[in-house]
């Protein structure tokens, strides 16, 4: 894979940064404008570099945090056609989150399946216990994650 010019990556790792702390001081629409400033500047197709991924999943992460789901889905959803992105437990945890919350119980069945299968219950730790418990219902085995030390 080819990598970014140094800096442009430096420019999109910036905005990025801007985003992260935007979002955990609970500024989400401004976090997403940062990541978006960040996507902007990737070379076309865009969908062809690394930071693609982890520029979408942190839109989509943000418009999650901030009850938005249907511009979760949309953002998590072009991630998954990015680098490394299927099979990345976190980024199915908040696919299989967010068609929960639409009430897309069959999609959010399966994408929950794929982060508990990729990271175990561990990843549900800091997740509001409903989407755990709710795996629990359509299969079986699912354990508790153990608590955090």
């Amino acid at each position: 894979m080819t990598e970014l010019d140094s800096h442009l990556h430096i420019r999109i790792s910036r905005f990025c940064e801007i985003g992260d702390t935007l979002a955990e001081e609970g500024k989400y629409s401004d976090a997403v404008a940062s990541y978006q400033y960040a996507w902007n500047l990737l070379p076309d197709p865009k969908e062809d570099w690394a930071a693609a991924t982890w520029i979408l999943v942190a839109i989509g992460d943000a418009h999650f945090l901030n009850s938005n789901y249907p511009a979760a889905l949309t953002a998590l959803e072009h991630a998954m056609r990015c680098p490394e992105a299927i099979g990345n437990p976190f980024i199915h945890l908040r696919l299989g989150q967010t068609q929960f919350e639409l009430g897309n119980k069959d999609r959010a069945a399966d994408e929950l399946m794929r982060a508990y299968m990729g990271a175990g219950a561990e990843i549900f730790a800091e997740e509001a216990p409903k989407y755990l418990e709710f795996l629990g219902t359509v299969a079986e085995g699912i354990e508790s994650p153990r608590p955090l030390q």
